[in-house]
């Protein structure tokens, strides 16, 4: 069975892997056309049906580009079409959230301090909040409020907020987080495949059929590109903050993820401004950095605030304290790792437990005994640098311990 763990680390990396080469390639292409598209420029020489067009200069060459707003008189012998990106990138993700969050639910997804459910419970509300976010989001698109674009764009801000306030009512703080990003890239990517794509396909059919194209259906699929790009920035960062407890694992965690929402917006406002050759809005910089340094305070004051103490970590994986290697490991582990690993680290330049992994009680290093085999017994990922002499002879403790207690838990 601990072969077994090995394996499944390495299918989440390859998967982790695939997921992050193919967002660079979706965002890649999605910042690249918004920015082309803003820079387009119209002149009195364009082909009937042109709205404008930009040289560039890459590679040792130049490229001359026209956009036609709803389509050329005739099609092309050959298109390319940018949707793959999009499609592989959700779906690498959704099987990082079903390999991680679902299938370690009572470790990353659930806290029943925060609410008491069953695995197959949390699971369902996942898939559930993925699906009819869509369907909500999609609905408010296509209603009378859909025809005011900043005002739909605020709407959708709103019900991103409730979202994530909600996500925190439900799982764990990293699991709220990254669940935010799922919800919002699950609009993304949907916005590609039920509603972008489909339009550009529909075009091409009249063109092909002799016929004049819709031009609603450009509208529509700008108005949703529209979106995506305003979104892009705060997915990166929810789908980054599962390194970063500092943002998720606080009590004002769903504020910080509004925040995100804004910088992501502020950012975006500039470089959209930018290529459009409307000037440099300088004023959304100090705001991006004044919204940060909130979420800055917001992480670190919440005992100040709320008073809150530190809950009691529920026991978990009783085999694995009771092993008859526990008491050594438990020195080692104090030995080289508590430094940081801590309630209060005194390591210096270590103001939190890295990843708020706490390995002080009993309880905390059973909890954690899957991240200390990996992290540490099978690989030397841990201590970093072995910055605090971890030997060989630890490592092989490490490792016998788990897998011991493995053992153990197949014979009972």
């Amino acid at each position: 069975m601990y072969e077994f763990a090995i394996a499944w680390e390495w299918l989440a990396f390859a998967v982790r892997w695939l997921h992050v080469i193919t967002a660079i390639a979706w965002i890649g292409s999605s910042f690249y056309f918004i920015a082309l598209d803003l820079g387009l420029v119209k002149r009195d020489h364009l082909p009937v049906g042109a709205y404008g067009e930009e040289w560039q200069v890459h590679g040792g060459g130049f490229y001359h580009i026209q956009k036609y707003l709803v389509a050329p008189a005739s099609m092309p012998e050959h298109l390319t079409w940018f949707k793959w990106e999009s499609y592989v990138t959700w779906l690498s993700g959704f099987a990082m959230l079903c390999l991680v969050y679902y299938g370690g639910a009572d470790l990353f997804l659930i806290d029943r301090h925060v609410l008491d459910i069953s695995a197959t419970t949390a699971i369902l509300i996942s898939l559930a909040s993925l699906g009819i976010g869509w369907i909500f989001y999609d609905l408010l698109c296509k209603s009378p409020l859909g025809k005011n674009t900043w005002g739909l764009m605020a709407l959708l801000y709103v019900a991103l907020v409730i979202m994530a306030w909600g996500y925190t009512q439900v799982f764990t703080g990293r699991a709220a987080f990254l669940h935010l990003g799922a919800f919002t890239a699950t609009i993304m990517s949907a916005n590609v495949f039920f509603l972008i794509i489909p339009n550009q396909k529909i075009v091409v059919a009249d063109l092909i059929a002799g016929r004049t194209p819709d031009p609603k259906l450009g509208a529509q699929a700008k108005q949703r590109s529209l979106h995506n790009n305003y979104l892009t920035l705060p997915v990166i960062f929810f789908m980054l903050s599962n390194h970063y407890p500092l943002a998720f694992a606080t009590a004002f965690n769903w504020i910080i993820a509004a925040l995100v929402f804004l910088m992501g917006v502020t950012i975006r406002h500039w470089f959209n401004t930018t290529h459009a050759r409307k000037g440099r809005p300088t004023w959304t910089w100090l705001a991006t950095v004044l919204l940060f340094i909130l979420i800055m305070w917001l992480s670190t004051v919440p005992k100040v605030l709320t008073g809150e103490e530190k809950a009691e970590i529920a026991p978990v994986f009783v085999r694995f304290a009771e092993n008859a290697h526990f008491p050594a490991v438990k020195d080692a582990i104090s030995t080289r790792c508590s430094m940081c690993h801590a309630a209060e680290p005194v390591y210096e330049g270590i103001v939190r437990a890295p990843k708020g992994v706490v390995l002080e009680s009993d309880q905390e290093i059973a909890a954690h005994a899957r991240e200390i085999y990996i992290q540490a017994g099978r690989s030397h990922a841990m201590p970093p640098g072995n910055i605090t002499d971890m030997t060989t002879d630890e490592r092989q403790l490490l490792t016998a311990w788990f897998e011991s207690a493995v053992e153990e838990g197949k014979t009972q």
